[in-house]
């Protein structure tokens, strides 16, 4: 039974079928096979039903619109300004303010997607006036683009929390220092290449000039409150204040705060845009979240996770080995899967056989989304991939060739990440929200 049902759901994704669909037709499958089965299609139904009734959920919506508000209100160019300010007048300068403003944006609106689209509308056209190579900086902002779903907040970690019972406070806590490394050996590429590449044509004078003019106090009041959202969102959670949740619900209310009376940019009809995008972004994503629910549901009934774990521990000793295994089947399936289907499917299936070699379950959640981070720039899904090429009209191809030495720098990250579980467990050590 369990054979026919990855199988169906297998062919349900190769028909083209939405994923929410292929999810929810399958998980009647061993009814319909056997009708004695626990799993009816009432079962099914309430089961989706009671998914959604979830407080932790009701963060994902909030993040989205607080991100969509935040991008509406320009927030992207303030903290670009602010970062270049400091490195603008170096040749990596202004390609290693992209990488710090995706990281410092990722930490605003929690979605890889959304921080290419806030960030590359900006800094690519700003970056290919002043001389650097189209195609690069396109790439760059895309793979950077990634950090959106490893800082926090981040979406991934509030559905890994939801499908394996790890604590969403400490996986935010955790994100943190593996995003700042994945940053710094994005960072090290644009210095290795802008030093091996000729730099004679860059123009960067007359806008690092600009900045300077400005005065760091200007430059600085003006990037303070995109600046101060993290510490909002994330102070509120590390120091125990608020939940995830609320911390969303916060973000939401500075966000309409800003956009309105700070930067007055947001009238009524950006809100109502605003609202409506949010919408049409989360809606899709609670339908996959429920039946996904469903779907982990019924294999917990077949005991897929156990079989799978007792398989998987009774004939490999090497845990170095299984988690290498593990991290290439999630590249691939990032390649053809979004992060929330994914995550909600495999989660439930690989964190026993994980546990069973020691490994935390929060340390796993960051190893989960770092190696679904990278599918968003990997074809044929790579979705920060389509939006870059949306922004400037170069060929998929072009930007995945380009990404690929990026891509090199987050698989590194992702090799330290995995096996110095440091990394992702020392800051929740220190700050536990539990």
């Amino acid at each position: 039974m369990i054979g026919i049902i990855f199988l169906v759901f297998v062919v349900f994704l190769a028909l083209g079928v939405p994923i929410a669909f292929s999810v929810g037709w399958t998980s009647l499958v061993p009814y319909l096979m056997d009708s004695g089965f626990t799993a009816d299609s009432e079962f099914v139904f309430r089961t989706m039903v009671n998914g959604l009734d979830s407080y932790v959920l009701l963060a994902i919506p909030l993040f989205m619109l607080s991100s969509s508000i935040m991008a509406a209100s320009g927030m992207s160019d303030r903290l670009f300004n602010f970062f270049a300010y400091f490195f603008g007048e170096r040749p990596a300068g202004m390609p290693i303010a992209v990488v710090i403003t995706c990281l410092f944006y990722g930490a605003i609106c929690g979605s890889g997607p959304a921080t290419v689209a806030a960030i590359g509308t900006m800094c690519i056209p700003l970056l290919v006036r002043l001389g650097y190579d189209k195609d690069f900086v396109t790439a760059m902002t895309a793979v950077s683009g990634g950090l959106g779903v490893i800082i926090p907040p981040s979406i991934p970690y509030i559905t890994y929390g939801l499908a394996t019972g790890a604590s969403v406070g400490d996986l935010f806590i955790a994100g943190f220092a593996p995003g700042i490394l994945i940053a710094i050996c994005l960072i090290a590429y644009v210095m290795y290449y802008i030093r091996h590449h000729d730099t004679s044509g860059l123009r960067i004078k007359e806008e690092a000039d600009a900045l300077k003019a400005m005065g760091f106090g200007k430059v600085f009041r003006r990037g303070f409150f995109a600046l101060f959202a993290p510490v909002i969102i994330l102070g509120g959670i590390y120091t125990g204040i608020c939940s995830p949740t609320e911390a969303a619900c916060i973000s939401v209310v500075y966000a309409l705060l800003v956009g309105v009376f700070a930067y007055r940019t947001i009238r009524f009809k950006e809100l109502v845009s605003c609202l409506i995008d949010t919408a049409k972004t989360a809606t899709p994503v609670m339908l996959i979240l429920c039946c996904c629910t469903v779907f982990g549901r019924i294999l917990n009934i077949l005991n897929v996770p156990q079989t799978l774990a007792e398989i998987v521990t009774s004939n490999i000793d090497s845990k170095i080995l299984v988690l290498l295994a593990i991290n290439i089947f999630l590249l691939f399936t990032g390649m053809v899967m979004d992060t929330v289907p994914a995550i909600l499917i495999l989660a439930p299936i690989f964190w026993p056989i994980v546990q069973s070699y020691g490994v935390g379950a929060v340390h796993f959640g960051i190893i989960m989304s770092v190696n679904l981070a990278i599918g968003f720039v990997t074809p044929p899904i790579g979705t920060n991939l389509f939006v870059a090429q949306s922004l400037t009209g170069t060929p998929i191809a072009r930007i995945a060739k380009n990404a690929m030495p990026f891509i090199g720098m987050f698989l590194i990250a992702l090799m330290l990440i995995t096996y110095i579980p440091q990394i992702s467990e020392f800051l929740p050590a220190l700050l536990s929200t539990k």
